[in-house]
């Protein structure tokens, strides 16, 4: 072993070694996370307390009214008007559980949204911009499957306003009586409004809670406030927060998305940390402490619910319906979030939707953290770091030229591969080295044709390969320093949303799998249809692995790793057949360019000037280090002789 040799191994293990030490959590972190750790556990006890004076208290209540009294507490049925008796009407919030099916719509120049008077809420939210891949009017969500709704206890039941009936407040005197709102200036401002009584004496007051919302031109972020008039003498007096429960059935957006961007919940907790839940089985979290926001996120559509200050509490779940008949449901996702509540004579309660795409620029610059609902790799700091600060600045730059984005991933492989050409010559001239030695390596090979003498026979290589300069390992690290940029690629192109529904050649969607020819059927591991790209991908994968091998062949490999290497890109060939169509194209521009490469640095490199080279290192003296020596005596204390040239 020679020193170069080493400080390869040594230059490896100690970049394994940084990871794992960079990746590690500091002292403050593990200090950090058992204080988080024992706060959840404390506010899980205060829940669980607070919750059970909640439901004594209603019970006490209820049981101590007359059994006339004790059917207007249930409010949970939307009764048509007639159904109602006087008592249910005269109660609190009795009058608006009468059905109502009216409507209302407030539009911007990128959002449509219908506000239900059930509920008062968003029922359909609609991306103006955008539309499904199968040119469909692009919703966000829909009211089938959805609920949005506040609740907290009242007197002596627990109000839902999920199942009352809102009416319309218009801050716009021109649009006053109107069903459908545009904007006309820079923000439009609506309310739906939510009154304790239907009809109050002269000078009285009707309390009342109402559901404000404001949108912004140009802008994907809805302002919501919920405001609470006169309600602090019919809210419970131990009341510190509200529950606001969300939930959705997600609809397909898109033809296709992979495991590693799909649908899910997103949530940031007070100091911006993002979690999520799986993006391809069942799964539920529960956060008993602080919350800034929480997010139905889609594959390159989210719709974000943040809190002005923040939410006490959070619970979630994602789930699947297998039995579900709709053609379009992806995934059911449900929240429950703590709304802090001061008791006052008038509350505001700031909050904000996000109703708008995956854009990494678009999301980073409300500085929430809502950008890492985009997958580009925030496990690994090399990933991220290398998608962030070097390929989407270049990509939005080369973006804004106006190009086809097929010409774009063409210049965009063109600079990356341009960049690590020092490593690829490095490479070659490595393999090279190896080469001209295969002759000498055959007659090591043939001197110790036994087993047992396979130390000797590695003793005597290594020892060829010092005497003549050369690093058995100069050619791996080069491509160990190439693999981050591999796996930056594989996150880029899949959660790329400048890439989705843009046609390239006979690919209509970069983001999605191209097809020339849909199969009858389906094939186990592969699918239903053959991706061009995929396949033109695996061909030059199968040719550069077996130049790979011809440029290698001076080096030993492992018994089946040549076969092993020709198997991997039939693998990936069913695995990508359904991926990205710009990521297959990518690897096949990646592969191409590097054909080039290999042929250029051929016409530079004289192997027989290379190959003379290394015999007149054999005459130069060959210094040992005090490692080297070290090790020789170690070998020659455990029985082994050095071998001579």
């Amino acid at each position: 072993m020679n020193k170069s040799t080493i400080i390869g191994l040594v230059l490896i293990f100690g970049i394994m070694m940084g990871y794992f030490y960079l990746m590690q959590p500091s002292k403050e972190e593990i200090q950090k996370e058992k204080a988080r750790q024992d706060s959840l556990i404390t506010a899980r006890k205060k829940e669980a307390a607070y919750r059970d004076s909640l439901i004594r208290i209603e019970r006490d209540s209820i049981a101590q009214l007359p059994d006339s009294l004790r059917p207007k507490m249930d409010v949970t049925p939307a009764r048509p008007a007639g159904t109602l008796s006087p008592q249910d009407l005269a109660a609190p919030f009795g009058h608006a559980l009468q059905a109502d099916t009216s409507n209302w719509w407030i539009e911007s120049d990128v959002l449509r949204i219908r506000l239900s008077a059930k509920g008062g809420r968003p029922a359909d939210v609609e991306l103006t911009q955008y539309k499904t891949f199968d040119t469909l009017p692009l919703m966000l969500f829909r009211e089938k499957g959805s609920t949005f709704s506040l609740s907290f206890f009242q007197e002596r039941q627990r109000v839902e306003t999920g199942k009352c009936h809102f009416t319309p407040v218009w801050y716009d005197n021109t649009t006053e009586g109107t069903d459908s709102i545009v904007m006309k200036g820079d923000r439009l401002k609506f309310g739906m409004r939510l009154y304790m009584f239907d009809s109050v004496s002269d000078g009285a007051q009707n309390p009342y809670i109402e559901f404000v919302y404001t949108l912004t031109r140009g802008s994907y972020m809805v302002g919501f406030e919920v405001v609470m008039k006169g309600m602090q003498d019919y809210v419970a007096p131990q009341t510190e927060q509200l529950d606001l429960a969300w939930t959705a059935e997600l609809q397909k957006q898109e033809k296709t998305t992979n495991v590693m961007n799909g649908s899910t919940v997103y949530y940031a907790h007070a100091d911006r940390e993002v979690e999520y839940l799986s993006e391809s089985k069942d799964d539920e979290m529960s956060v008993p402490t602080k919350v800034k926001w929480l997010s139905f996120k889609q594959a390159f559509f989210t719709a974000v619910l943040i809190a002005g200050d923040h939410f006490t509490q959070a619970e979630a779940s994602v789930s699947t319906d297998k039995k579900s008949r709709d053609p379009r449901y992806v995934r059911s996702v449900n929240a429950t979030l703590g709304v802090p509540y001061t008791r006052a004579e008038e509350t505001r309660i700031p909050l904000q939707f996000y109703f708008g795409p995956n854009k990494f620029k678009t999301l980073k610059q409300y500085d929430l953290g809502m950008e890492r609902q985009i997958p580009l790799g925030w496990s690994f700091f090399l990933m991220h770091w290398i998608n962030r600060f070097a390929v989407l600045p270049v990509f939005n730059w080369l973006e804004n030229t106006g190009m086809n984005y097929g010409i774009i991933i063409l210049i965009l492989t063109l600079l990356l591969k341009l960049a690590l050409f020092p490593i690829a010559y490095k490479t070659y001239v490595s393999s090279a080295k190896m080469r001209a030695l295969k002759p000498e390596v055959d007659e090591i090979t043939k001197k110790f044709p036994k087993k047992e003498d396979a130390m000797k026979k590695q003793q005597a290589t290594m020892a060829l390969y010092k005497s003549v300069g050369v690093n058995p390992m100069a050619g791996c690290v080069p491509q160990l320093l190439q693999f981050p940029i591999l796996l930056a690629m594989f996150r880029f192109f899949p959660a790329s949303f400048e890439l989705r529904q843009q046609s390239f050649l006979w690919a209509t969607d970069l983001s999605s799998y191209d097809s020339i020819l849909n199969l009858p059927f389906k094939i186990p591991g592969y699918g239903d249809h053959v991706s061009l790209f995929t396949l033109l991908m695996t061909i030059s994968t199968i040719i550069y692995t077996r130049i790979n091998n011809q440029m290698m062949s001076g080096t030993q490999q492992m018994p089946g790793m040549k076969l092993m290497m020709y198997l991997m890109p039939i693998m990936f060939l069913g695995i990508f057949n359904s991926y990205s169509s710009g990521l297959s194209y990518y690897y096949l521009l990646a592969n191409l360019i590097t054909f080039a490469q290999i042929f250029i640095i051929r016409r530079f490199v004289d192997e027989n000037k290379l190959r003379a080279q290394l015999q007149a290192n054999k005459q130069k003296p060959v210094k040992k280090s005090r490692f080297q020596q070290r090790l020789e005596e170690a070998a020659k204390q455990r029985g082994y002789k050095p071998v001579k040239k």
